[in-house]
């Protein structure tokens, strides 16, 4: 078993030595660790996961004891031990792509989590969710029922004590206090390189524009619209000779890279968020 420590603080000298030596004292062995200075805040940022065989703090104590260096630095930081699984639900509408790519990658033991049930305001993904043997729940929503069908899905969340939701291409908003409530833990896929051409019908917008690349991004959600933290995007070249079924269907080859890479790095704890942005140590 493995700890996986996460730092952000104020940069100044010490903290590496300081936290590696709190390891080393313990008789802790360091399996990785990266780290990233943000010259513009002065921020220092740290991911470091080392073996429990032999540490001399059990994991109860691991905590208590790394406070008083996290105090003394300012850190916001957090602790997660490798056998720790999260509980992970899917959302998804109508286009089903990202769904079965991040299930191939779950069944294939990529995706470090357990993922036990599918919610989706539509019923075309039911039967790929029997065949995967997870529950799943059609919750319809409109404009009238939204609140209550929100609280519904909360009482399913708590009820599978779910740690990460992931929008799988799930075509509804959330209201702000829905969202807070999973803050950093809800992750989207746009179709699309944002910021350019957000909202409906991004690929209509590219080829309309005559773009030669297009995108897909992943990101947090937040309380404003396809503005969160971007966790992982990628690009690729299109050119006059591709038709508008060309460029989704070459979107939609991204979306899947792109979101399995996002959830991937999440489930990994290998995202730090701060100022809307992100540091990923890929």
């Amino acid at each position: 078993m493995n700890a996986i420590l996460l730092i952000s603080c104020p940069d100044r000298k010490g903290i590496v030595y300081t936290v590696t030596d709190f390891i080393f004292k313990n008789n802790g062995n360091i399996l990785d660790a990266d780290q990233h200075i943000d010259d513009q805040s002065n921020i220092f940022f740290m991911r470091l996961e080392w073996s429990l065989v032999d540490f001399g703090l059990g994991k109860d104590d691991i905590i208590p004891a790394f406070s008083a260096i996290a105090e003394r630095f300012c850190m916001q930081w957090s602790i997660v031990f490798s056998d720790q699984t999260p509980n992970l639900a899917i959302y998804v509408s109508r286009h089903l792509h990202c769904l079965q790519d991040l299930l191939a990658r779950y069944q294939s033991g990529q995706l470090r989590c357990h993922i036990p049930l599918i919610i989706s305001n539509h019923k075309e993904a039911e039967r790929i969710a029997r065949l995967s043997d997870m529950d799943y729940f059609y919750v319809p929503i409109t404009p009238d029922n939204k609140i209550e069908q929100e609280q519904r899905q909360t009482d399913i969340l708590a009820k599978y004590r779910i740690d990460v939701i992931v929008l799988a291409r799930y075509h509804q908003i959330f209201t702000g206090e829905f969202v807070a409530r999973h803050e950093n833990k809800m992750i989207n896929i746009h179709h699309s390189f944002l910021p350019a051409f957000v909202g409906k019908k991004p690929y209509n917008q590219a080829y309309e524009k005559g773009v030669k690349l297009i995108g897909a991004t992943s990101h947090y959600v937040t309380g404003q619209l396809d503005q969160g933290p971007i966790i992982e995007q990628d690009t690729v070249r299109i050119s006059h000779r591709d038709a508008l079924t060309d460029l989704v269907r070459k979107g939609e080859d991204l979306e899947k890279v792109v979101l399995g890479r996002a959830v991937r790095f999440h489930l990994e704890r290998k995202v730090l968020v701060y100022n809307n942005k992100t540091v990923v140590f890929d």
